[in-house]
């Protein structure tokens, strides 16, 4: 078998130079990939439990990125409770507002009517006074009820990123542990 060291080819593809040798001897596969594994055997434990510890290293980055995002969800939801108590006090201010306006208007017209502001027209003023009570405590009782569900979103938000949170040191650990076995092996 002919072995060459070197060769050389011109533009047209014809051998001007080359340096072989005649071989006769055993042949054996000597292909990159199994050199390579064979010579990387003993270091394998070390690079597995480096692989483990750069693992551990990003699940704890992945646990506090998700914490982060959790936290925002909570504030942005506290801050949505807010909103809601602003909003109530806005609603009722301009419920008052119209109130009084319809409380006027009645008024004007049970005194242009010529009736005196006594009887049914008195019935009437405490009828709508009696009404808007009413829808004032509903417009409290809803924004109370919606203000209560923004706080349960945002502790659920809380919640959650504590979670994410221990579920990541869990799995930090974890692969902690995987690196410790891969150096333990290493010592077999």
């Amino acid at each position: 078998m002919k072995i060459y060291n070197k060769i050389v080819y011109d533009i047209d593809n014809n051998i001007i130079e080359e340096d072989s040798y005649e071989y006769e001897g055993p042949l054996a596969l000597a292909d990159f990939v199994s050199t390579a594994a064979t010579a990387a055997t003993p270091y394998m434990p070390y690079v597995a439990a480096g692989t483990a510890v750069l693992a551990g290293r990003q699940a704890s980055k992945v646990g506090a990125y998700n914490k982060a995002i959790a936290d925002r969800n909570f504030r942005v939801k506290v801050q949505e409770a807010e909103r809601i108590e602003q909003q109530k006090e806005f609603d009722l201010a301009r419920f008052d507002q119209k109130f009084l306006q319809l409380q006027g208007q009645t008024k004007t017209a049970v005194l242009t009517s010529g009736a005196e502001l006594s009887g049914s027209g008195l019935r009437a003023l405490k009828f709508n006074a009696d009404q808007a009570e009413i829808e004032k405590n509903i417009i409290d009782y809803n924004s109370k009820v919606a203000k209560f569900r923004k706080l349960e979103e945002a502790n659920f938000a809380r919640m959650s990123g504590e979670l994410a949170k221990q579920q990541a040191k869990a799995t930090e650990l974890g692969y902690y542990a995987q690196a410790g076995t891969s150096l333990l092996k290493a010592f077999e």
